[in-house]
């Protein structure tokens, strides 16, 4: 019975010896040691500016808009996944083009690119973009010679930094690589190192908070179901996908989806202006609107705020879902059916 209590004393003397070196190890790690290992915890310092998702680095590129091809012939499109902010809008009759802004992103490949209309112009220089469009309508040339925005334009470039595809006909066949605006910058004489200014995010605590009407599914009817959009929300991803014509919009070469945090819908005057179907869209009255995110639906109006159109909830500038947006500008929001379901 004697050597059974030796036994468990020395075992216990062993325990408590460990314990007590391996506490004296921890407090005896150098500050720096435990300063890095605090450091590695810490949340990035910055955030990329149309996107609030944090980086390591401070985001210094400048945005860059692209007028992307929506017909049927032309999809799925290259790049629109990467995109930051999209604009979707009524260019002639029922056709839809979209506006594509990136920043935090560069796609290798993007398009098929297609003309610019003054409204995409404006759109675009509410970033302070750089302006890539293949053509143009009689109003956006004259603000393309005026010197409105900075810009690279496939009239001029065709066959240089624009490409045509030979799996596509012409006008849903040409492409811009992200290292072709590059090109054509620098021999421009643009630059790409100015940032947007931010938007604005909620913080990861006032997401918790986050509320409003369910709507799991949204109808935005433009006209033809050819360009009819779906959207529909992932519970598991927390992003909306996007449908056209029943079709998960995907990158055509990495066949990603387009997965969206923030889907801000708007009602603006359209009038049809010329023979050939043009319009002109007041950007500038502001209106009501609506604003998905999360599964949630809440009623807001938009406004104008040098050359961006932002969502207001009672007079104060609603924030964003950190993540991708897209932005439907309709003729009335009578076209805009929900589900719950």
């Amino acid at each position: 019975m004697l050597k059974k209590w030796i036994v468990v004393a020395v075992a216990a003397m062993i325990f408590t010896s460990g314990c007590s070196q391996e506490k004296n190890v921890v407090e005896d790690q150098p500050k720096k040691q435990v300063e890095d290992i605090v450091k590695d915890e810490q949340v990035p310092a910055f955030q990329y500016p149309l996107t609030g998702v944090k980086t390591e680095e401070e985001p210094s590129a400048r945005a860059v808009a692209v007028v992307v091809n929506n017909h049927p012939k032309a999809r799925p499109q290259s790049g629109l996944h990467q995109a930051d902010l999209v604009y979707e809008v009524l260019a002639e009759g029922n056709v839809t083009r979209f506006l594509a802004i990136f920043e935090s992103e560069q796609p290798k490949n993007i398009g098929p690119v297609r003309s610019a209309r003054d409204y995409y112009l404006d759109l675009a220089k509410g970033y302070d973009s750089l302006f890539i469009a293949h053509g143009y309508s009689p109003e956006a040339k004259e603000m393309l010679d005026s010197g409105y925005i900075d810009h690279l334009n496939g009239i001029q470039y065709d066959g240089s930094l624009f490409k045509r595809a030979d799996f596509r006909q012409a006008p849903h066949n040409s492409y811009i690589t992200f290292d072709n605006i590059e090109k054509g910058a620098e021999n421009s004489g643009y630059s790409l190192t100015q940032k947007p200014e931010d938007l604005r995010f909620y913080t990861e605590e006032q997401l918790e908070k986050l509320s409003g009407e369910e709507a799991k599914k949204a109808h935005i009817s433009y006209g033809t179901s050819t360009f009819d959009v779906y959207y529909e929300y992932d519970a598991e991803a927390n992003k909306y996908h996007r449908y056209s014509n029943g079709e998960d919009t995907i990158d055509l070469e990495s066949k990603e989806s387009v997965l969206l945090d923030n889907i801000l819908i708007v009602e603006m005057d359209h009038q049809v202006i010329d023979n050939a179907g043009r319009k002109a869209i007041n950007l500038t009255s502001g209106g009501s609107g609506y604003l998905l995110q999360k599964g949630t639906r809440s009623d807001v109006t938009w406004e104008n705020v040098d050359g961006r159109i932002l969502p207001y909830i009672n007079g104060e500038e609603a924030q964003l879902v950190p993540g991708k947006t897209w932005i439907n500008i309709v003729p009335s929001l009578n076209r805009v059916k929900f589900e719950t379901q």
